[in-house]
């Protein structure tokens, strides 16, 4: 039997559990991924779209002691690959070798903005409620910062340095945290 006739099989409901809590887990990475390869936000959305199918066709041959999300944005490259090739009669594309560079360094750049996400979000839990109170009023969406800063109790300029200082002692610590998970 083939290859090809072999993932197309009925897979186990578990099987297909599995593949949704990885897929949905990365889709926002490869998504990111995507974007760097193909401009469009609608051929984002397709090819994400046949990145999946491809995906769930092939999960039968994903080693589950591998990086899914590698495996995966390989599929995505290929499927960008070849939904540039389809559009390349009507535009002007990248050659596959320029392609090739853009997609292994806008993978590295999502592994890496995924690592600061996390060791900001462990330096996030590390802060007392109070602080954690006066970031989320800070950053709230059409936040006037002086209201904000009326509610916190502070004056404008005073806020403003807390939460300065907040960030940078963040930033700190996020570096740190990075570093502390590189040595390991």
């Amino acid at each position: 039997m083939s290859s090809d006739a072999s993932a197309s099989l009925p897979q186990p409901p578990e099987h297909y559990e599995t593949f949704v809590r990885l897929f949905v887990h990365h889709e926002g990475r490869l998504r990111g991924f995507l974007r760097t390869l193909v401009r469009d936000w609608d051929d984002v959305d397709e090819v994400m779209q046949e990145t999946s199918l491809v995906a769930w066709r092939k999960f039968s041959q994903f080693d589950p002691d591998t990086n899914f999300m590698a495996w995966a944005a390989a599929i995505a490259r290929f499927e960008a690959l070849k939904h540039l090739r389809k559009q390349s009669r009507d535009r002007l594309v990248f050659n596959d070798d320029i392609l090739d560079l853009l997609a292994e360094e806008s993978l590295e750049e999502v592994d890496s903005l995924e690592r600061h996400r996390s060791a900001l979000g462990k330096c996030l839990e590390k802060l007392d409620s109070r602080q954690k109170e006066l970031l989320q009023l800070a950053y709230q969406p059409g936040v006037k910062f002086h209201e904000v800063a009326a509610q916190a109790g502070k004056s404008a300029q005073a806020f403003y340095k807390t939460i300065q200082r907040m960030r940078a002692a963040l930033l700190q610590c996020a570096e740190k945290q990075m570093q502390a998970e590189a040595a390991t």
